[in-house]
């Protein structure tokens, strides 16, 4: 069996490893980051590999603020036929399913998904369970409420100790349960029941979520609404000035993990920078 810990962490020389965003979606918040046939998503996986992608992530239901729920039927017919392909075009090539449904999760392991990235942080004890029966990588996501109604005020009397505490609560469980805690990744959830001021605070205070080192850090901010509250750029195709901004930020932050819709764009980015820190430490 592989070893995919290595590739859960940021990379040798300090850069965050990159995750290419496939929404197999007709209503994802980003138009330009939908496809709509497995052949489409198949295409644009591999392009995002070629890019400079570690991982790809496989999502069928759009979970933007006020989405509905996609059938659980559904959200399979759409997610695993493209696991299936991908992984018969690139059996190296790794791959992560973007899901909150246990029966989602356990098709795409069995098509061959290498990782589980809930965004509703495990809340289902049969995802939980999956889990553990599997031993499969894990990316646990906060998320206050539900998507259709996480922005309906969000309120918290500390976001970064709640989060926190949410996030490494679930965690030390899967670790009671014998999970490996190398397979064992958290992301805040930038955007999922936050206000921009409790996502701001929230970046800027990202090494708490690690708890000094114990688990990767994954940030999901690509061209999310807090670039229209921050810089009023209402349009998601306007905002990846921003969010090539947080890109840089997270490189100095030591994040490990960022989840994007421009690969090529935070490949370059984040090549520059590593680059002329080591000429600066030469």
């Amino acid at each position: 069996m592989r070893d995919l810990a290595p590739f859960l962490k940021c990379r040798n020389d300090g850069r965050p490893r990159l995750m290419g965003i496939v929404n197999v979606t007709p209503d994802s918040f980003h138009a330009n980051s939908r496809v709509s046939s497995i052949e489409d998503a198949v295409q644009r996986a591999i392009l995002m590999w070629e890019d400079g992608a570690d991982w790809v992530d496989i999502g069928g239901e759009s979970t933007r603020p006020g989405s509905k729920p996609v059938d659980v039927n559904e959200e399979m017919e759409r997610v695993v036929p493209v696991i299936k392909a991908l992984r018969e075009a690139k059996p190296f090539g790794l791959i992560s399913v973007d899901t909150r449904r246990v029966e989602v999760a356990s098709a795409a392991l069995e098509a061959g998904a290498d990782m589980i990235n809930d965004v509703s942080g495990l809340r289902n004890k049969e995802m939980f369970d999956l889990v553990i029966h599997s031993v499969s990588p894990v990316c646990i996501m906060h998320m206050q409420g539900e998507p259709g109604n996480m922005q309906n005020n969000p309120h918290y009397e500390d976001v970064v100790s709640e989060v926190s505490q949410n996030l490494l609560g679930t965690a030390d469980r899967l670790i009671r349960e014998g999970h490996p805690p190398e397979l064992i990744i958290l992301d805040p959830g930038i955007g999922f029941g936050k206000n921009l001021k409790q996502n701001l605070e929230l970046l800027s205070n990202s090494s708490n979520l690690g708890s000094l080192g114990r688990f990767p850090i994954l940030w999901g901010v690509s061209r999310k609404s807090l670039f229209d509250d921050l810089l009023n750029r209402e349009k998601s195709e306007n905002r990846l000035s921003g969010t090539l901004g947080v890109a840089a930020y997270a490189y100095r932050k030591g994040i490990d993990i960022l989840r994007v819709h421009d690969v090529a764009e935070h490949n370059d980015l984040l090549k520059v920078i590593t680059q002329l820190e080591a000429l600066e430490n030469e």
